[in-house]
């Protein structure tokens, strides 16, 4: 493969490479006032990237072995990289009011666009090495995201939280893979290490394999906010920048899943007895203590980030389960939980920003009470919220209900019929305060009468939101597909 066969093969991330030095450098010579217009091109540049995906094709693509054999383009890997280019485009566009006249927009949108490269590399990779970096590099543009508020002691804060316990989860993940790549004589490639695990099964239940599996578990349990590894993400998710939360929720985390499908579903799959129990009881506490303790949440950003934890353990079940059906669940789950949490968050930092225009002194925006009577201030975003909480319970006709069916549909085929039960009652308890914020919003009255008009950069965003949610729920027969035919690329 000559060099121009390869700048074609990632042409997404090569245009976002493109548009983060293009930003950077253009930013040094615009005034404040003229640095919105690198919105705009960040806008661009990430519609051009997930435009090339869509074209190149998303169903039947498969060029494995890039790189010597570091990357691979599938459409599990096409599948993880458009929610990844979606979610940040939707950030993106809200951030383009967020962050009207600050003087940092170039470093904030170079961050935003370089951490997307990161989660494409994940999504990419075939070889533990290659994806330990794409982790740290969508990692570090994060923390400096979260932190990104520097008058904020909360920003500040959930930045420094976020910082310490991702680098102590990228030290857990790194010492586990060292020791399955010394166990392994010296294997790094995924493909390579299934077939060596499955010829020699018994490495990974030595001691040490036993150490690595713990190692890796906790590793990945980090990043994906798995109970009792996620203590970090309600504190960071409150703290920091709301767009930022939405996309630590939608795209960070999710990475962490694509990358932890091709490590336990294939490399490790000659143990997935131990695996699947493993899973079994971090989704059972994961899913019930995140439901639990977001029922007493009074913040909006506090009880996302607790159902978001809660969420996490529905997706967990794939582990426990390893079929193709329920991967595919789980795959149209990270991209349903995409919208559906990336519309969220966005909605309650449209209403924080409304609430601070009108008032600057108000304290706690996102706080429960502020949500009282909007249905009547502002229609369009009281409707909004709605049907994103919806979705996430799993009201038809959303994208919550078609892969909350799907997964825990599979899940019952599996045999695990107490997994499912756990499933179903966490989601019924999940209702609960999801309805409370409706009530909130439509039946109590407001605190003023006037009327809220939404900035149009937040409209637009929140709409592709809403687009993806409804979509995936009213027409779910080619999001199904396409979760299959990625699901079909593990082989299970």
């Amino acid at each position: 493969m000559n060099y121009i066969e390869l700048a074609s093969q990632f042409a997404p991330e090569l245009i976002l490479t493109i548009g983060a030095l293009a930003i950077m450098m253009i930013g040094l010579f615009l005034a404040n006032s003229q640095k919105k217009v690198l919105g705009y091109l960040a806008t661009i540049f990430l519609a051009v990237a997930s435009l090339v995906i869509v074209c190149r094709g998303i169903y039947d693509i498969q060029m494995e072995g890039i790189l010597a054999d570091s990357l691979t383009i599938d459409p599990m890997s096409q599948f993880f990289k458009l929610t990844f280019l979606v979610v940040s485009l939707i950030v993106v566009i809200a951030s383009i009011k967020e962050y009207d006249g600050h003087q940092n927009q170039d470093e904030y949108y170079t961050l935003i666009l370089l951490g997307t490269i990161g989660m494409m590399v994940v999504a990419s990779a075939i070889d533990i090495v290659t994806m330990f970096i794409g982790f740290e590099l969508a990692s570090l543009s994060t923390y400096a995201l979260a932190g990104f508020n520097k008058k904020d002691s909360n920003s500040l804060e959930a930045a420094v939280k976020y910082f310490i316990v991702g680098a102590l989860s990228s030290t857990l993940l790194l010492f586990g893979l060292s020791y399955i790549y010394g166990m392994s004589g010296g294997l790094t490639n995924i493909s390579e290490l299934a077939v060596f695990f499955n010829s020699n099964p018994t490495v990974l239940q030595s001691p040490m394999g036993v150490i690595a599996l713990m190692l890796i578990v906790a590793g990945f349990g980090f990043k994906m906010a798995l109970v009792p590894f996620h203590m970090w993400a309600p504190d960071t998710y409150q703290g920091a920048p709301t767009v930022i939360s939405a996309l630590l929720a939608a795209g960070s985390k999710k990475m962490a899943f694509v990358a932890a499908f091709r490590i336990f579903l294939v490399a490790m799959i000659a143990i997935k007895i131990d695996i699947a129990m493993v899973f079994m009881i971090l989704a059972i506490i994961t899913m019930t203590l995140g439901n639990v303790v977001a029922l007493s949440q009074r913040s909006l950003k506090r009880m996302l980030a607790y159902s978001s934890v809660a969420q996490a353990g529905y997706i967990s079940m794939v582990f426990v389960v390893m079929s193709p059906e329920a991967l595919t669940g789980g795959i149209l789950y990270v991209m349903s939980h995409a919208f559906m949490k990336t519309g969220a968050f966005i909605a309650v930092a449209a209403l924080g920003y409304m609430l601070l225009k009108e008032n600057s002194n108000a304290k706690d925006v996102d706080h429960l009470d502020n949500f009282a009577g909007l249905g009547k201030r502002s229609p369009f975003l009281a409707f909004s919220i709605m049907i994103f909480l919806f979705a996430l319970a799993g009201i038809p006709p959303t994208a919550g209900f078609v892969s909350k069916f799907i997964l825990f549909y599979s899940v019952l085929q599996g045999g695990f019929l107490l997994l499912v039960i756990f499933a179903i009652l966490n989601s019924a308890l999940s209702l609960y305060y999801y309805a409370r914020v409706v009530k909130y919003m439509y039946v109590l009255p407001p605190s003023s009468d006037e009327k809220l008009k939404v900035p149009g950069a937040y409209a637009l965003a929140i709409l592709l939101a809403i687009i993806g949610v409804l979509a995936i729920g009213i027409v779910p027969e080619p999001f199904v597909n396409w979760a299959a035919n990625a699901a079909n690329v593990l082989g299970l």
